[in-house]
């Protein structure tokens, strides 16, 4: 074993501290500085790998193999120590994590809502990024480096910590973790390291070498300051104030995409007819007066409402991204009173997730539904959540969130309407702009034109979900004709979901960006409590943003019920002079009745050509078995014996040859495996052979099953018989085809008759055609 130099360790500590500061750059995707407890830890595992393999003068495969190890080994309590055995000890869900994540952590990082905590095994990334990059350089230091100390060779060992300050670049956000403070350090670190490494090689001897040295670290120093100091001067002065980062999560879009998706909106009917009285799932945390966020709607095709996909989305809409346990903070909100929300669904199934506000913190508490964290997905800008595998009976989860807070009418006179860009709605009727500019009035700003809005569509119209209880039938849908309908009746009559999708259609014609909120509004008691969610809960309500302050609601739904009906009056009656009618006349009875005859001959032969019902209950009850079990028979025997017809045709030696085509289909019907190539001979052995070793014997009588056997038929010698008639050049009589013919009918026969009737019955069922 050999000792390291004072030299080689001052590298080595230089080399780990500069890889210390490139990693902090994933500071921006974790969130917090957690993660450095995996980075210190890939930086000495792979560290010591490398010392071990120099100390013990190991080649460098075997330390690459011992790194290997330290790094499934010791991983554990650094990267997932909720997996491990006892917190430190490796176990198999650990060691498939560390695998994970060295393979498919660098594309999960950056798909996945800052901050990032979940997959679980997403904290090996750090973690395998400083140990390759620990374990190559220290190598390089103790094995290369040592033999000739340069500074061009001191340059490349460079590369592995300026690839860590990239990386933690690329995988981050576009707000920089303290950019100059460690672009400085790194740069300032590197390039005295470099000079040292370059003073190290003077040629030189006592004094004057320590002179030489000196002034040359001297000097590098002022050409660092200056640098320093002439950068921090220029980049004030000539840096933009808000730079555009290239990051990776900017140009990769997420892999959600909600139009694979119902709309919900689609089936809010089904809430309030089929799901009305069926608990959907049980909510603790609320307040009087919260609503249940389900899903948000922007994008309007002209048929429905629906969630924009990654394509449409613009900047401000979010999208939807993989998350941890931490939730983004939405851009625009005016955040107030927090909520801690525990949610047990019940009869609810679907992949939306039941939110209260905009939460900050979403916990999967049960077993399965934690299992699938990864499938967790959320959109800060709508405060909707997605678990693409659906959630189903049973699943828990908490949630802490923020509720928006809404100003009063007076505060929002002067507050413009925020400019976002969202989806363009297309298709949307021209009575919907008539009604808009109708409704609004002499309103001017933009909040007083959305409660003019509000106000006409909830005192002017009535409400009606299309029940049997209902006084006037509503139609489901909103579409554009729905909507067309809902204004061009005499009465509007709908629910939340035409009055929702009316209005954010009428705020879109005036500019404003509007969208549509489906979800739950519960009577919760003013004393809090559990509370259960039913179908009959289920609401929709429009939401416009209004800049520095967040989403708005509006509810344009009416309460009244009671829809007048339409009354025509009754056409009065004018009175019309009496008139003497004459006398009448004495006609006899007989002579104002005409006789006509009617035809019971129809009626009776009804009544004698019908069918009891007793008698369509046998034929069902036994027919339909029947048919079952045979027709498959008599299509199956249909076809072999088409198949025995075209045989039998063509010239005699092709007859011939058919004989034992249908012998071998005969047997592979009944079990049989014959070879798939091979000659007549060869085929013949080998279903000989598999008689034999099933207790078959080949005697036959006339090639019907039961009667007694008379002369063993041997498939080998058939197979030779038909070889010299197909190969012997001489002609085949019809005689010798009818023999063929017979010789293999009677080896069929016999097989069959040895083979058993479940054998048999099965054969029957089969049907093998060899080509």
């Amino acid at each position: 074993m050999t000792r390291l130099s004072r030299s080689v360790v001052g590298d080595i500590l230089v080399l780990s501290a500069l890889s210390l500061i490139g990693v902090l750059g994933y500071e921006t995707s974790f969130g917090d500085l957690n993660f450095l407890l995996a980075a210190f830890g890939g930086l000495a595992v792979g560290t010591l790998a490398a010392v071990a393999g120099s100390l013990w003068r190991l080649g460098v495969l075997t330390t690459v193999l011992l790194g290997l190890a330290g790094y499934f080994l010791l991983g554990t309590p650094f990267t997932m120590p909720g997996a491990g055995t006892f917190v430190v000890l490796p176990s198999l869900e650990s060691i498939v994590g560390l695998a994970f994540g060295a393979v498919f952590g660098w594309a999960d990082i950056v798909t996945i809502g800052t901050p990032v905590e979940a997959p679980y095994y997403v904290a090996a990334v750090p973690y395998f990024a400083a140990w390759v990059v620990s374990l190559v350089g220290t190598m390089l230091v103790t094995r290369w480096l040592v033999r000739r100390r340069t500074a061009l060779r001191s340059s490349v060992l460079l590369i592995g910590p300026i690839l860590l300050y990239v990386s933690g670049i690329l995988l981050g956000t576009d707000e920089a973790y303290f950019a100059g403070v460690r672009g400085v350090t790194f740069a300032v670190l590197a390039l005295v390291w470099i000079a040292w490494r370059r003073g190290a090689t003077v040629e030189a001897s006592g004094e004057g070498a320590q002179r030489l040295r000196k002034q040359k670290l001297a000097g590098t120093a002022i050409v660092v300051a200056g640098a320093i100091a002439v950068g921090t001067l220029a980049g004030a002065a000539l840096a933009p104030v808000t730079p555009d980062r290239f990051v990776l999560r900017e140009e990769i879009v997420p892999p959600f995409d909600p139009l694979e998706f119902p709309s919900p909106l689609a089936g809010f009917r089904k809430y309030t007819k089929t799901l009305a009285e069926t608990p959907l799932f049980e909510v603790t945390g609320l307040e009087p007066g919260d609503t249940i966020r389900l899903a948000t709607m922007d994008s309007y095709t002209g048929r429905l409402w629906n969630v924009a996909g990654p394509d449409d989305v613009g900047a401000e809409g979010g999208g939807y991204a993989i998350v941890g346990e931490s939730l983004p903070e939405p851009l625009l909100a005016s955040l107030g009173s927090r909520r801690e929300v525990e949610v047990e669904v019940a009869g609810y199934d679907d992949v939306w997730i039941p939110m209260a506000g905009y939460g900050s913190s979403l916990q999967l508490l049960d077993d399965e539904t934690a299992a699938r964290e990864g499938d967790l997905r959320y959109n800060p800008a709508a405060g909707t959540a997605v678990l693409t595998s659906g959630l189903g009976d049973g699943a828990r989860y908490r949630l802490d969130a923020r509720i928006q807070e809404e100003p009063e009418l007076e505060e929002l006179i002067d507050v413009p309407v925020a400019s976002l860009t969202l989806p363009v709605v297309a298709n949307s009727p021209d009575v919907v702009a008539a009604k808009a500019d109708e409704f609004v009035g002499d309103a001017a700003s933009p909040i007083e034109q959305l409660r003019n809005i509000e106000r006409a569509l909830k005192t002017g119209g009535f409400l009606s979900h299309g029940l049997a209880s209902d006084a006037v039938p509503s139609r489901a849908g909103h579409g554009a004709d729905r909507i067309i309908e809902l204004f061009t009746r005499s009465q509007m009559v709908g629910d939340e979901e035409q009055y929702a999708s009316a209005m954010a259609l009428m705020a879109r014609h005036l500019g404003y960006p509007a969208r549509v909120v489906m979800g739950f509004a519960p009577e919760v008691p003013a004393e809090g409590g559990s509370v259960e969610v039913t179908g009959g809960d289920i609401t929709a309500w429009v939401e416009v943003p209004f800049e520095g302050v967040g989403w708005i609601s509006f509810r344009p739904t009416p309460d009244q019920v009671d829809v007048p009906q339409e009354q025509t009056p009754k056409p009065k009656s004018e009175p019309q002079p009496q008139v003497r009618q004459p006398p009448r006349a004495e006609e006899i009875e007989d002579d104002l009745l005409t006789t006509v005859e009617i035809d019971e001959t129809e009626d009776d032969r009804d009544e004698a050509f019908a069918v009891p019902g007793w008698v369509w209950v046998v034929v069902g009850v036994v027919g339909i078995p029947l048919a079952i079990v045979f027709l498959p028979i008599l299509a199956v025997a249909l076809m072999k014996r088409r198949r025995r017809r075209m045989r039998l045709k063509g010239a005699n030696d092709r007859r011939a040859a058919a004989a034992w085509e249908e012998l071998i289909d005969r047997y592979a019907e009944l079990g049989f495996e014959p070879p798939e190539r091979g000659t007549r001979l060869q085929s013949a052995r080998m279903l000989e052979r598999q008689a034999a070793e099933q207790g078959l014997d080949h005697s036959g009588a006339n090639g019907s099953p039961g009667e007694q056997p008379t002369e063993p038929v041997r498939l080998a010698s058939l197979a030779a018989t038909i070889d010299r008639d197909v190969f012997g050049g001489t002609e085949v009589s019809d005689e010798v085809v009818t023999a063929r013919w017979t010789e293999a009918d009677a080896a069929t026969a016999a097989v069959y008759a040895a083979a058993g009737r479940i054998r048999r019955a099965i054969s029957r069922y089969r049907i093998r055609s060899r080509r």
